[in-house]
């Protein structure tokens, strides 16, 4: 089976190309997959036309348009669509509800598998603790013990706390642009060191089995 899956932004990409092969095996052993990064979440337009520039490339924006294109390029094909997107603080059931309706416009329907990180994709890195410490044994263990799996708490803050010298607050002083940066470090060093098995995370288990359902023709 084919997937193309849509990503918010270019960490979270770096993340899923090395997740991708523990879930699915290795690319073409028999399943394939190309990632395309956004640069940014966005919002879900209201009259759901997605009327938007296309240059700017903002996942939620352009939803409607790209799901529909998928729907008529993929048809007839063994394809899917999965869309991986940070929850941040949102309501995870009005927000399913809202990508559902975009994909209810869509005449064909392509194949589509909805996911969330919650609240942020570094919750996936911050699931698993030996991962971490594999990569930064000086991490402080008092910020990794306080923080409550996928909970919203500033997650990328509560990583940066831990790994990061001076943490967040220190990392923010840096601006957006180096903030990006250090992210796409930590998921390319960290994510490479992670285990699914004892990945402690709901969202990245989640994320797992609807792949895994997906590839087996059974969702």
């Amino acid at each position: 089976m084919h997937f193309e899956i849509l990503v918010e932004d270019a960490s979270g990409e770096i993340l899923l190309k090395s997740l991708l092969p523990k879930i699915l095996g290795e690319h073409g052993n028999p399943h394939t997959w190309k990632t395309h990064p956004y640069k940014g979440i966005g919002r879900v337009p209201k009259d759901l036309r997605g009327k938007t520039d296309p240059s700017k490339r903002i996942l939620l924006d352009r939803l409607p348009k790209v799901l529909a294109g998928y729907g008529r390029s993929l048809q007839g094909s063994d394809s899917a669509v999965v869309v991986v997107v940070d929850l941040d603080d949102r309501d995870c059931v009005v927000f399913k509800q809202e990508l559902l309706q975009v994909l209810k416009r869509c005449h064909p329907k392509p194949r589509v598998l909805f996911r969330f990180a919650i609240e942020e994709m570094e919750a996936w890195l911050l699931g698993d603790r030996r991962a971490i410490l594999r990569e930064f044994p000086r991490a402080k263990t008092n910020i990794l013990d306080s923080y409550l799996q996928d909970s919203i708490c500033g997650t990328w803050e509560t990583l940066a706390n831990a790994v990061f010298p001076g943490a967040a607050h220190a990392l923010k002083g840096q601006g957006w642009p180096r903030i990006g940066e250090e992210k796409c470090k930590w998921a390319a060093q960290i994510g490479r060191h992670l285990s699914l098995d004892r990945n402690a995370s709901p969202s990245l288990r989640a994320f797992r089995r609807g792949l895994l359902k997906m590839s087996v023709a059974e969702v």
